[in-house]
């Protein structure tokens, strides 16, 4: 019998939750094979079998493990039952995908972003009920086999709710979700936090995504979004403004050479930060699938301690949810983050003409104890100017001036 313990994650962390047993008690476990998912307060991550034999779990779903705590053992010298599922084989990408076989297909949970148990899968299947039909009260939503059958009895009601109902659900706060509240307040208590505002005129960059966005397509692989635009710009003017790209410690102030932008993204779990580390020597594509790789992590809960720590700089964009001005909070230990919002069709004065044109604000929230108001406003009216020209992102000035070297 081995005990598999929970394995350390990082210096600061020093407890995790269990998620959820992607394998039951008793089943046979294959070496290397994952049996649960657990969550500290960065990342989510997988404990997998040491070794083949029979699985028996110790820790309960929904609870809070020490680093070192035994989450399950395995019995290593148990016979492989017959019918057992063989060990993997080594993925390949584009290996094809065998056809089940018809038994399991018959059995197959029906496809969802919803998590349910095993049961309520198969009882879903079965009675071809849809997830979206059901409210899941297990942990963080999930589909409980009751959850299908008050469903079922219930039609035309989710869940089986009722007409003025006064129900209340009690959910235990993640890791995630209260680091995050910790950082916030944090940020908060800890900083002379100010927001300064401007508009940018999004026209050339719309206008260059509509004209190039196939040719970017084809010849990298990936869309030509808004991100890499602000990246760019910001990169630029931080080197300009070193002070909006340092961040204090102790009592010495720490500058950086370098662009380290951290993304907010929406994980299914709460706000994460990964890092887009040196975007200033990025070119607009690696930015780009920079993005997608960190947004893709970000949605399957795969993004490391490591791709979430270290950014100097931080861009949010909450344009797309619909937002058209907000103050965003800094990500400490940094001194300022820009705030991206909903771009919107408004009525301008260009050259002594009303024209519409697609506007967007732009909040750059910064610590006044590091920054002045002379750095925030210049750093964000740099980054205005670059927007709405960006041929200056090439050399981040205009290129006759370079060419005259003024």
């Amino acid at each position: 019998m081995i005990e598999i313990k929970v394995p350390t994650v990082g210096e600061s962390i020093s407890e995790v939750t269990l998620v959820q047993w992607l394998k039951k008690e008793g089943d046979y476990v294959n070496r290397d094979e994952v049996l649960c998912e657990l969550e500290s307060e960065k990342a989510t991550f997988e404990l997998t079998a040491e070794l083949a034999g029979t699985l028996h779990i110790v820790g309960e779903e929904g609870a809070t493990l020490k680093i070192g705590d035994i989450a399950c053992t395995v019995d290593e010298t148990a016979a492989k039952p017959e019918g057992a599922a063989p060990a993997p084989a080594p993925k390949k990408e584009d290996a094809p995908k065998k056809d089940a076989a018809p038994a399991a297909a018959k059995a197959a949970p029906v496809a969802t972003d919803v998590k349910a148990t095993p049961v309520a899968n198969a009882i879903m299947s079965d009675k071809q009920v849809k997830p979206a039909e059901v409210k899941g009260t297990g942990t963080q939503g999930r589909i409980l086999k009751q959850d299908v059958l008050e469903a079922i009895n219930n039609p035309g009601k989710r869940g089986g709710d009722k007409a003025f109902g006064r129900e209340e659900k009690r959910d235990k706060m993640s890791n995630l979700r209260k680091t995050v509240s910790r950082r916030l307040v944090e940020a908060k208590n800890s900083t002379a936090m100010l927001t300064t505002f401007n508009e940018v005129d999004m026209t050339r960059i719309m206008e260059i995504r509509k004209q190039y966005k196939d040719g970017f397509k084809e010849t990298h692989g990936v869309n030509l979004g808004f991100m890499s635009f602000f990246a760019k710009a910001c990169s630029i003017a931080l080197l300009e403004w070193p002070a909006v790209n340092a961040y204090i410690d102790g009592d010495s102030l720490i500058y950086h050479d370098y662009c380290d932008i951290s993304i907010a993204v929406s994980a299914p779990k709460g706000l994460v930060v990964p890092v887009i580390r040196n975007a200033e020597s990025m070119g607009m594509a690696d930015i780009e699938m920079k993005v997608v790789e960190l947004a893709k992590k970000a949605r399957d809960n795969k993004l490391t301690p490591d791709e979430m720590s270290g950014g100097t700089f931080t861009i949010t964009n909450g344009g797309v949810f619909g937002s058209l001005m907000s103050t965003p909070i800094i990500n400490i230990p940094q001194s300022a983050i820009l705030g991206m919002h909903k771009i919107q069709d408004r009525p301008m004065a260009i050259n002594g003409k009303v024209e519409i044109r697609p506007m967007m604000y732009l909040a750059l929230s910064y610590d006044h104890r590091i920054i002045d108001g002379r750095e925030s406003v210049g750093f964000l009216v740099r980054v205005k100017e670059l927007l709405e020209s960006p041929e200056l992102l090439l050399l981040g000035k205009d290129p006759v001036k370079a060419l005259l070297e003024l």
